[in-house]
């Protein structure tokens, strides 16, 4: 069964991380031994798996964060104008990759129904993996207007922050609204038709920004609140309000947004399994009474690895466990299919043809 994830942060793993993602999993593991920090020699996503995982299309970002005070390795830059040439060099790696035919850029639904009918119909062989270029954090936009030209380049998905404060608005682990550029960013991503993703969004910026923006939104990869606490996860009441707008909310696989016992650094994989995100998609399914609303958006090496991601999870291949632990859980083939990719392709239909 083919796979939407919405959220694979590629260009980002090549560029910052220099990964060369053209090798097999192992192959990047093995040239990161010895490496220091989360995540290296402990990879999960390659071109290869992927493919393997039949990942027909994922929403894949350019990241880059304009915090003169932040740490973040490889994502902390002195200002915008910084954010957004490193956010231009991620663009550049993808037209590459297209240049190759390893990737293929989707703008439209005419083309997103094409690429997914092809890939149905030949397992994928011999074609080009899709994304949809999205923005995790809109500092590379470096005023509003400007959203315009990255408009031209292909963005169709932006969120307005990363963690922490933006120049737009407040993110995880930080408490404040939109500011006034902010609040013109929205106006013109909605007349541009750009989709709104809604995750990372301090409670404040949440609310205020669906207020305002009145065009589709999605919410790439989050958790639930009442599962797991804390502001990375959204509450019922948000994800209620996110049915009602009718959006369709990623699963993420980061082990400390799915369970409520992980303690980074000393808690093991082995203490989180992918039936922990079958959990968060079962109660997104039970709020909203059906299975229309929960999707996938891994966050697969999103600046960890298999040192945080659920223990019986290998590489991004292991996506096709999902419908087995659905089953069991007592989906129909229907809502498995839905929850896989059915639920993405009829909202960037919406999206799109609206």
């Amino acid at each position: 069964m083919i796979v939407i994830d919405a959220h694979l942060d590629l260009a980002w793993n090549a560029v910052s991380w220099n990964r060369d993602l053209r090798l097999a999993v192992s192959e990047i593991r093995a040239s990161e031994q010895g490496m220091d920090g989360p995540g290296r020699g402990r990879n999960t996503v390659s071109f290869d798996a992927l493919r393997r995982g039949e990942v027909a299309v994922c929403l894949a970002t350019v990241l880059a964060r304009a915090n003169p005070k932040g740490k973040g390795a490889f994502l902390d830059y002195r200002n915008q104008e910084i954010a957004y040439a490193v956010a231009q060099g991620q663009l550049s790696y993808y037209r590459i990759c297209e240049g190759l035919k390893y990737l293929r850029m989707i703008t439209d639904w005419p083309s997103l129904h094409a690429h997914v009918e092809a890939w149905e119909a030949t397992q994928g062989k011999n074609l080009p993996l899709g994304f949809i270029l999205s923005m995790e954090g809109a500092d590379p936009i470096v005023f509003p207007r400007q959203a315009e030209d990255w408009w031209q380049h292909g963005l169709r998905v932006v969120g307005l922050a990363h963690y922490g404060p933006s120049a737009y608005a407040v993110g995880t682990g930080d408490t404040g609204g939109l500011t006034s550029k902010g609040r013109d960013l929205l106006r013109v991503l909605n007349s541009l038709g750009m989709i709104l993703d809604a995750t990372h969004l301090s409670d404040q910026s949440f609310w205020e920004a669906l207020e305002i923006f009145k065009g589709p939104v999605l919410a790439s990869h989050n958790n639930c609140r009442a599962l797991v606490p804390g502001d990375r996860q959204f509450s019922d009441e948000q994800i209620r309000e996110l049915i009602r707008r009718d959006a369709v909310i990623g699963a993420a696989f980061d082990c400390w947004m799915l369970s409520p016992t992980w303690v980074a650094k000393k808690s093991s994989p082995s203490e989180v399994g992918l039936r922990h995100v079958v959990d968060h998609i079962d109660h997104v399914c039970q709020l909203a009474g059906n299975s229309l609303h929960a999707a996938i958006g891994s966050d697969l090496d999103g600046g960890f690895g298999r040192e945080q991601s659920p223990g019986d999870l290998d590489t991004i291949a292991d996506l096709q466990r999902l419908p087995q632990l659905l089953g069991e859980r007592g989906y129909r083939d229907s809502d498995v299919e839905a929850i896989l990719h059915g639920n993405w392709l009829r909202f960037f239909k919406n999206a799109w043809k609206g």
